[in-house]
Protein backbone atom coordinates (compact mmCIF):
# COMPACT_ATOMS: atom_id res chain seq x y z
CA UNK A 1 0.00 0.00 0.00
CA UNK A 2 2.90 1.86 0.80
CA UNK A 3 4.53 1.97 -2.45
CA UNK A 4 1.20 2.39 -4.34
CA UNK A 5 1.07 5.37 -2.70
CA UNK A 6 4.50 7.09 -2.42
CA UNK A 7 6.65 4.85 -5.44
CA UNK A 8 9.83 3.88 -5.02
CA UNK A 9 12.79 6.49 -4.96
CA UNK A 10 14.55 6.85 -8.04
CA UNK A 11 17.81 8.86 -9.49
CA UNK A 12 18.55 10.14 -12.70
CA UNK A 13 22.06 10.89 -14.87
CA UNK A 14 20.13 12.31 -17.47
CA UNK A 15 22.18 15.41 -17.05
CA UNK A 16 25.64 13.73 -16.02
CA UNK A 17 26.91 12.45 -18.93
CA UNK A 18 30.33 12.92 -19.80
CA UNK A 19 30.47 14.76 -23.33
CA UNK A 20 28.08 17.43 -22.55
CA UNK A 21 28.67 21.16 -22.32
CA UNK A 22 27.53 23.42 -19.40
CA UNK A 23 24.40 24.63 -20.72
CA UNK A 24 23.23 21.32 -21.80
CA UNK A 25 24.18 19.95 -17.99
CA UNK A 26 22.34 23.11 -16.81
CA UNK A 27 19.53 22.91 -18.90
CA UNK A 28 18.75 18.69 -17.95
CA UNK A 29 19.76 19.30 -14.26
CA UNK A 30 16.91 22.14 -14.30
CA UNK A 31 14.55 19.89 -15.95
CA UNK A 32 15.09 17.19 -13.73
CA UNK A 33 14.44 19.27 -10.71
CA UNK A 34 11.06 20.33 -12.37
CA UNK A 35 10.24 16.70 -12.81
CA UNK A 36 10.98 15.98 -8.95
CA UNK A 37 14.65 14.46 -8.94
CA UNK A 38 16.23 14.56 -6.06
CA UNK A 39 19.21 12.14 -6.30
CA UNK A 40 21.59 13.09 -9.86
CA UNK A 41 24.32 10.93 -11.18
CA UNK A 42 27.45 12.26 -12.64
CA UNK A 43 30.20 10.24 -14.82
CA UNK A 44 33.50 10.98 -13.83
CA UNK A 45 36.95 9.38 -15.27
CA UNK A 46 38.00 11.58 -17.86
CA UNK A 47 40.04 14.96 -17.12
CA UNK A 48 39.99 15.54 -13.20
CA UNK A 49 39.72 19.09 -13.51
CA UNK A 50 36.99 18.79 -16.19
CA UNK A 51 34.78 16.39 -13.55
CA UNK A 52 35.34 18.65 -10.97
CA UNK A 53 34.23 21.61 -12.68
CA UNK A 54 30.89 19.85 -14.03
CA UNK A 55 30.45 18.62 -10.40
CA UNK A 56 30.86 22.21 -9.17
CA UNK A 57 28.04 22.97 -11.81
CA UNK A 58 25.71 20.42 -10.97
CA UNK A 59 25.86 21.30 -7.08
CA UNK A 60 25.30 25.24 -8.03
CA UNK A 61 22.13 24.15 -10.01
CA UNK A 62 20.74 21.24 -7.92
CA UNK A 63 22.18 22.38 -4.38
CA UNK A 64 23.24 20.95 -1.67
CA UNK A 65 19.93 18.90 -0.24
CA UNK A 66 19.98 17.04 -3.32
CA UNK A 67 22.21 14.06 -3.59
CA UNK A 68 25.20 13.56 -6.24
CA UNK A 69 26.44 10.28 -6.93
CA UNK A 70 29.49 9.49 -9.12
CA UNK A 71 30.08 6.89 -11.50
CA UNK A 72 33.61 6.03 -13.06
CA UNK A 73 33.01 3.15 -15.20
CA UNK A 74 36.13 1.21 -13.90
CA UNK A 75 38.73 3.47 -15.41
CA UNK A 76 41.25 4.05 -12.72
CA UNK A 77 43.37 1.79 -10.59
CA UNK A 78 42.96 1.58 -6.93
CA UNK A 79 45.09 4.53 -5.71
CA UNK A 80 44.36 6.78 -8.62
CA UNK A 81 40.98 6.49 -7.27
CA UNK A 82 41.64 7.46 -3.68
CA UNK A 83 43.62 10.45 -4.73
CA UNK A 84 40.80 11.52 -7.35
CA UNK A 85 38.00 11.23 -5.11
CA UNK A 86 39.40 12.77 -2.49
CA UNK A 87 39.49 16.24 -4.85
CA UNK A 88 36.27 15.24 -5.90
CA UNK A 89 35.07 14.81 -2.06
CA UNK A 90 34.31 18.52 -1.78
CA UNK A 91 30.89 17.95 -3.58
CA UNK A 92 29.85 14.96 -1.44
CA UNK A 93 29.14 12.63 -2.94
CA UNK A 94 26.86 9.68 -1.83
CA UNK A 95 29.12 6.90 -3.48
CA UNK A 96 31.61 6.12 -6.49
CA UNK A 97 30.51 3.38 -8.69
CA UNK A 98 32.92 1.22 -10.55
CA UNK A 99 35.77 3.32 -9.65
CA UNK A 100 37.90 0.48 -10.76
CA UNK A 101 38.38 -2.91 -12.34
CA UNK A 102 34.89 -5.19 -11.40
CA UNK A 103 36.52 -7.97 -10.78
CA UNK A 104 39.21 -6.28 -8.22
CA UNK A 105 37.43 -7.63 -4.75
CA UNK A 106 40.40 -6.40 -2.78
CA UNK A 107 40.57 -3.38 -4.53
CA UNK A 108 37.12 -2.15 -4.14
CA UNK A 109 37.72 -2.82 -0.48
CA UNK A 110 40.91 -0.86 -0.49
CA UNK A 111 39.08 1.72 -2.11
CA UNK A 112 36.05 1.78 0.52
CA UNK A 113 38.31 1.64 3.02
CA UNK A 114 40.43 4.72 2.23
CA UNK A 115 37.93 7.08 0.52
CA UNK A 116 35.13 6.59 3.02
CA UNK A 117 32.77 8.25 3.85
CA UNK A 118 32.25 8.17 -0.03
CA UNK A 119 30.58 5.20 -0.42
CA UNK A 120 31.82 2.41 -3.09
CA UNK A 121 29.27 1.39 -5.16
CA UNK A 122 29.42 -1.41 -7.82
CA UNK A 123 27.69 -5.13 -9.41
CA UNK A 124 26.53 -4.34 -12.66
CA UNK A 125 29.05 -6.37 -13.93
CA UNK A 126 29.17 -9.28 -11.12
CA UNK A 127 28.20 -11.73 -12.65
CA UNK A 128 27.27 -14.89 -10.11
CA UNK A 129 26.42 -15.13 -6.50
CA UNK A 130 29.73 -16.60 -5.35
CA UNK A 131 31.08 -13.37 -6.30
CA UNK A 132 29.16 -11.21 -4.23
CA UNK A 133 29.51 -13.40 -1.98
CA UNK A 134 33.08 -12.41 -1.68
CA UNK A 135 32.57 -8.90 -2.21
CA UNK A 136 30.01 -8.79 0.97
CA UNK A 137 32.57 -10.86 2.79
CA UNK A 138 35.56 -8.39 2.14
CA UNK A 139 33.79 -5.45 3.19
CA UNK A 140 34.13 -3.83 -0.40
CA UNK A 141 30.71 -2.05 -1.22
CA UNK A 142 28.54 -0.04 0.69
CA UNK A 143 25.72 -0.28 -2.20
CA UNK A 144 25.25 -3.36 -4.07
CA UNK A 145 24.33 -2.87 -7.92
CA UNK A 146 23.16 -6.18 -8.83
CA UNK A 147 22.22 -6.23 -12.97
CA UNK A 148 19.12 -8.59 -13.41
CA UNK A 149 20.23 -9.66 -16.90
CA UNK A 150 23.68 -10.52 -15.69
CA UNK A 151 23.30 -12.47 -13.08
CA UNK A 152 21.53 -16.51 -13.83
CA UNK A 153 18.07 -15.11 -13.72
CA UNK A 154 15.42 -14.04 -11.12
CA UNK A 155 16.74 -16.68 -8.42
CA UNK A 156 20.05 -15.80 -8.24
CA UNK A 157 19.12 -12.59 -8.30
CA UNK A 158 16.69 -13.30 -5.37
CA UNK A 159 20.09 -15.13 -3.33
CA UNK A 160 22.19 -12.32 -3.52
CA UNK A 161 19.56 -9.71 -2.16
CA UNK A 162 19.11 -12.20 0.53
CA UNK A 163 22.68 -12.37 0.62
CA UNK A 164 23.12 -8.10 0.73
CA UNK A 165 20.25 -8.29 3.57
CA UNK A 166 22.14 -10.40 5.89
CA UNK A 167 25.33 -7.99 5.30
CA UNK A 168 23.50 -5.23 5.23
CA UNK A 169 24.02 -3.91 2.04
CA UNK A 170 21.74 -1.83 0.67
CA UNK A 171 20.45 -3.09 -3.26
CA UNK A 172 20.31 -0.56 -5.49
CA UNK A 173 20.22 -2.52 -9.16
CA UNK A 174 22.01 -1.14 -12.26
CA UNK A 175 18.87 0.34 -14.65
CA UNK A 176 21.22 1.76 -17.50
CA UNK A 177 20.61 -0.74 -20.54
CA UNK A 178 17.40 -1.80 -22.67
CA UNK A 179 14.46 -3.24 -20.24
CA UNK A 180 16.75 -3.20 -17.05
CA UNK A 181 14.55 -0.12 -15.43
CA UNK A 182 11.29 -2.38 -16.47
CA UNK A 183 13.28 -5.59 -14.93
CA UNK A 184 14.34 -3.88 -11.50
CA UNK A 185 11.62 -2.04 -10.44
CA UNK A 186 10.27 -5.49 -9.35
CA UNK A 187 13.48 -6.36 -7.93
CA UNK A 188 13.65 -3.29 -5.85
CA UNK A 189 9.61 -3.85 -4.58
CA UNK A 190 10.33 -7.11 -3.62
CA UNK A 191 13.73 -6.73 -1.40
CA UNK A 192 11.65 -3.42 0.33
CA UNK A 193 8.72 -5.54 0.94
CA UNK A 194 9.77 -9.08 1.46
CA UNK A 195 13.63 -8.99 1.93
CA UNK A 196 14.89 -6.17 3.57
CA UNK A 197 12.21 -3.62 4.79
CA UNK A 198 13.54 -0.79 4.18
CA UNK A 199 14.01 1.95 2.13
CA UNK A 200 17.42 3.29 3.95
CA UNK A 201 20.54 3.62 1.30
CA UNK A 202 18.08 2.34 -1.45
CA UNK A 203 17.22 4.11 -4.44
CA UNK A 204 16.91 3.07 -8.24
CA UNK A 205 18.45 4.03 -11.62
CA UNK A 206 16.46 5.66 -14.16
CA UNK A 207 17.76 6.27 -17.88
CA UNK A 208 15.09 7.71 -19.92
CA UNK A 209 15.38 5.88 -23.01
CA UNK A 210 14.01 3.09 -25.18
CA UNK A 211 10.89 2.71 -22.98
CA UNK A 212 8.80 2.97 -26.01
CA UNK A 213 9.99 -0.71 -27.17
CA UNK A 214 7.91 -2.25 -24.24
CA UNK A 215 4.71 -3.09 -23.67
CA UNK A 216 4.65 -2.38 -20.41
CA UNK A 217 7.02 0.33 -19.56
CA UNK A 218 8.00 1.98 -16.54
CA UNK A 219 6.19 5.08 -15.08
CA UNK A 220 7.75 7.87 -13.24
CA UNK A 221 6.33 10.19 -11.20
CA UNK A 222 8.49 13.15 -9.29
CA UNK A 223 11.52 11.15 -9.26
CA UNK A 224 9.82 7.60 -8.00
CA UNK A 225 8.69 4.89 -9.73
CA UNK A 226 5.02 3.65 -9.92
CA UNK A 227 4.43 0.21 -8.90
CA UNK A 228 3.18 -1.87 -12.09
CA UNK A 229 -0.23 -3.13 -12.43
CA UNK A 230 0.14 -5.51 -15.47
CA UNK A 231 1.26 -9.06 -14.26
CA UNK A 232 4.51 -10.58 -15.25
CA UNK A 233 8.35 -9.31 -15.48
CA UNK A 234 7.36 -5.84 -17.67
CA UNK A 235 9.84 -6.62 -20.02
CA UNK A 236 7.59 -8.04 -22.71
CA UNK A 237 8.72 -6.33 -26.09
CA UNK A 238 6.22 -4.92 -28.94
CA UNK A 239 5.96 -7.01 -31.57
CA UNK A 240 6.52 -3.93 -33.91
CA UNK A 241 9.72 -2.86 -32.10
CA UNK A 242 11.21 -6.64 -32.41
CA UNK A 243 9.76 -6.45 -36.02
CA UNK A 244 11.50 -3.23 -36.52
CA UNK A 245 14.76 -4.25 -35.10
CA UNK A 246 14.98 -7.47 -36.60
CA UNK A 247 18.52 -8.23 -38.01
CA UNK A 248 19.26 -8.11 -41.08
CA UNK A 249 16.15 -7.46 -42.59
CA UNK A 250 14.35 -4.89 -40.52
CA UNK A 251 13.29 -1.94 -41.31
CA UNK A 252 16.11 -0.32 -38.58
CA UNK A 253 18.74 -2.03 -40.26
CA UNK A 254 18.07 -0.94 -43.35
CA UNK A 255 17.74 2.96 -42.74
CA UNK A 256 21.35 2.29 -41.49
CA UNK A 257 22.52 0.84 -44.65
Amino acid sequence: AEMRRDGYPGYTTSAGWLGYDDDKVRRLAREALAQGWTHFKQKIGGNLEEDASRAALLREEIGWDNVLMMDANQVWEVDETVAKMRRLAEFDPLWIEEPTSPDDILGHAEIRHRVAPIGVASGEHCHNKVMFKQFFQAEALDYCQLDAARLGGLNEVILVMLMAAKFGVPVCPHGGGVGLCEYTQHLSLFDYIAVSGSLEGRVLEYVDHLHEHFLDPVVIERGRYRVPEAPGYSITMSPDALARHRFPDGAAWQEEA
